[in-house]
C-alpha cells in the first residue's frame, strides 16, 4: 500500500529488537495490570523483544469474545489475549510486515501448550489495516478491536478508524494505544522516515483524532491513560521542536452516542462481578465506580456500561424521559495520570 513502504522497511529490515529504537515513543507503558505481567511470564523471549508498543491496550471482560489486533506485530498481545479470550475465545493478528508475522506464527504451537490449549486460538494474516475487508474480516463480526502504537504509521487513518467501527458488532469496543501529538505535525517530518519509524510523525494531533471520529460517527471517546513521550534522543528533539508527544489509551464503543453528556437524572451500580476486578471498574480517567456505590452518570456513560459487554455487571436507574441539560463530565475521578508508570513494556 503506497505510503507504507518506508515502514516495513523500519519494523521489517533496520530494527531487530526493539532495542535498537532511537527514542522511547515505540516502547512506553501505562501501568500494566497484575493479571497481563502474570501472562508476560509465558510469552516467548524472543516475542517481546521484537515487540514494539506505547501502552497496555486490553481491556477486561474478554472470555469467550473475538479480538482483533490491529498491527499485531510479533505477536505479543496477541499471545496475552489468547490466554483472556480462553479456549471458547478467538483471537486475530493483522500485521503487514513479513518478518514480524513470520515471528508470530512460529511461536503459535509453544503458546498453545504453554495455556493448556487443545488448539490454538490465535490467527496470524498478513495485511493492511486500512482494508479488513481484503482479508476477510466481516461486517459486525468482532467483539473488540485493539491496537497498539500502530495506527500512528498509516498513511490513511481516517480508512482505519472506518474500518474498526465497519468490523466492530454493535456495543463493541475499540480500545487502543498510541502517539498523539499536542500539534499538526509539518510535512517535512512527516516525509521523514525515522520519524515516522519512531512513531512520531505520524502521529494524530488531539483535536483532529476527535474530528475525525465525530466524522465517522463516533462522537464519544474516552482517556483511560496519558504519559507523556520524553523522546532523550538530541538530534531528534531538535527536528521536532516544541510539538509534545503523548502515549494516550482510548477507548470508544459502537453506540449511538451523543456529541455531549446529557443529564437524564440516571445512576450507574457496578455490581463486582468482572473477573480480577471485585472492588472496581475503571471505565476511563474521571469514572472509577466502586462495588455497590451509585453513581450519577450522562446518558453516554449509561449507555457505555448497560448497552456493551459490561452490561450484564451494571444495573442502570432511570430512563431518558426526562432531560436534566448537560451533564458535567469534567471532575476526575480515578487516580492522576502521573501514577502511570512508564518504562520498557516490550
Amino acid at each position: 500500500m503506497k505510503g507504507l513502504d518506508s515502514v516495513k522497511e523500519y519494523y521489517g529490515k533496520i530494527l531487530s529488537t526493539n532495542k535498537d529504537l532511537k527514542t522511547n515513543a515505540c516502547c512506553l507503558a501505562d501501568s500494566t495490570p497484575k493479571k497481563i505481567r502474570e501472562i508476560l511470564k509465558d510469552i516467548h523471549p524472543e516475542v517481546i523483544e521484537k515487540f514494539y508498543g506505547c501502552g497496555s491496550p486490553i481491556p477486561d471482560d474478554l472470555e469467550g469474545k473475538t479480538v482483533l489486533d490491529l498491527g499485531s506485530g510479533s505477536g505479543r498481545d496477541c499471545y496475552i489475549l489468547s490466554k483472556l479470550v480462553g479456549p471458547s475465545g478467538k483471537v486475530i493478528g493483522v500485521d503487514m510486515t513479513d518478518e514480524q508475522i513470520e515471528v508470530a506464527k512460529k511461536y503459535i504451537d509453544y503458546h498453545t501448550d504453554k495455556f493448556g490449549y487443545k488448539k490454538s486460538n490465535v490467527e496470524f494474516v498478513k495485511g493492511y489495516i486500512e482494508d479488513l475487508n481484503e482479508i476477510g474480516i466481516a461486517t459486525s463480526s468482532i467483539d473488540v478491536v485493539i491496537s497498539n502504537c500502530v495506527i500512528n504509521l498509516s498513511p490513511s487513518k481516517e480508512r482505519v478508524f472506518t474500518e474498526i467501527f465497519r468490523v466492530l458488532r454493535p456495543g463493541g469496543e475499540l480500545y487502543f494505544s498510541d502517539v498523539f501529538s499536542s500539534r499538526r505535525i509539518p510535512e517535512e517530518l512527516v516525509q521523514n522516515s525515522v520519524l515516522m519509524g519512531e512513531c512520531l510523525s505520524g502521529a494524530l494531533y488531539t483535536e483532529d483524532f476527535r474530528r475525525l471520529l465525530a466524522k465517522i460517527g463516533c462522537q464519544d471517546s474516552r482517556v483511560l491513560f496519558k504519559s507523556k513521550i520524553t523522546i532523550q534522543n538530541e538530534e531528534i528533539e531538535r527536528l521536532v521542536g516544541r510539538i509534545e508527544f503523548s502515549s494516550i489509551t482510548i477507548r470508544a464503543f459502537k453506540l449511538n452516542l451523543e456529541d455531549r453528556c446529557e443529564d437524564y437524572g440516571q445512576f450507574a451500580v457496578y455490581l463486582g462481578t468482572i473477573k480480577d476486578s471485585p472492588n472496581s471498574f475503571v471505565l476511563d480517567d474521571h469514572h472509577l465506580f466502586e462495588t455497590n456505590r451509585p453513581m450519577a452518570v450522562c446518558q453516554n456513560t449509561a449507555m457505555m456500561v448497560s448497552d456493551t459487554r459490561y452490561g450484564k455487571h451494571f444495573k442502570i436507574y432511570g430512563d431518558t424521559k426526562t432531560h436534566f441539560g448537560l451533564f458535567d463530565c469534567s471532575a476526575p475521578a480515578t487516580t492522576d495520570n502521573n501514577d502511570c508508570a512508564t518504562g520498557a513494556c516490550c
